[in-house]
């Protein structure tokens, strides 16, 4: 028997990269419920966003926080609780990570020559984050509810931020680029999470063949990107295709976002969707 596991990005992946809307992917997101794929959301955004991502998805399966920092597993996910996870309402959690106040200790104290440079989400307004982001006030709001690391606007020159990241990267901090933040936390990233899910899964599936397809288009994403069974680099209409030093089952979308996701995916599951897909009435042409 065999399992996929679907590892996917948000903005400008799964979302659009300026409006956030996900339409054109949502009659393959049906497919993929239908046929009991999971869809796990790996991103840079926090717990209270993706909870009403989530929702309004209408995704179940477990997701990554915070670029990596965390997994959030729905408790009775699997049979038994994985090991070194806690309780946390109607979660498992995995962390790999300190917490944010420990970053935002070094940030203050090794950055503050750059501080003229950057905004942290910490110190922006619900109105300046969602200007600066297109997101809704609430959306902005839940944005800024960081559990493990604290993102930043680079305001600076590209020289000054290579050496703000080498500065910091000594104190021990974790930095990476996303879609449109310097994210500074703990080292870890999206595929350790990925592995490590992934593994939970095969301990729950032990006579499957679990196989993993990750979807990115950031420089955070890299990380997942390199360790899935298949990788797919979505089309961005901000930044050229990041570097990955893979070069087997890599596919480079022709469309932006969403519709560069579903296509992505039709394209690997073709046998697995083809069937419901005439049972849905779904019509990708």
């Amino acid at each position: 028997m065999c399992f996929t596991l679907i590892f996917s990005d948000l903005d400008g992946t799964l979302l659009d990269h300026e409006n956030y809307d996900f339409s054109a992917a949502w009659s393959t997101l049906l497919q993929l419920k239908a046929v009991n794929i999971p869809v796990i959301l790996n991103t840079s955004k926090t717990f209270a966003e993706l909870t009403q991502i989530l929702a309004d998805l209408k995704l179940t399966s477990p997701f990554v926080v915070e670029n990596g920092a965390a997994i959030y597993i729905p408790v009775n996910t699997f049979n038994q609780q994985p090991a070194d996870t806690t309780r946390v309402g109607n979660y498992w959690l995995k962390s790999f990570s300190l917490p944010r106040e420990h970053w935002l200790s070094v940030l203050a104290e090794h950055g503050k020559e750059y501080d003229q440079y950057y905004q942290c989400f910490s110190t922006l307004s619900d109105e300046e984050l969602a200007e600066l982001t297109g997101l809704s006030l609430p959306a902005a709001k839940r944005a800024k509810q960081r559990e493990f690391g604290e993102p930043i606007h680079w305001l600076g020159s590209a020289q000054d931020k290579l050496t703000f990241i080498e500065k910091l990267t000594k104190a021990g901090a974790n930095l990476v680029s996303g879609g449109r933040f310097l994210h500074i936390g703990d080292d870890c990233n999206k595929g350790q999470a990925l592995k490590w899910l992934t593994a939970q899964y095969c301990k729950q599936y032990p006579n499957s063949l679990i196989s993993t397809i990750a979807l990115g288009d950031g420089e955070n994403d890299t990380a997942m990107l390199e360790v899935a069974d298949h990788a797919v680099q979505i089309l961005s209409p901000a930044h050229n295709f990041p570097t990955l030093n893979r070069r087997d089952n890599v596919m480079q979308t022709l469309h932006y976002g969403p519709q560069g996701w579903a296509m992505a995916i039709q394209t690997l599951l073709a046998k697995q969707l083809s069937t419901i897909s005439k049972h849905l009435g779904v019509n990708h042409g």
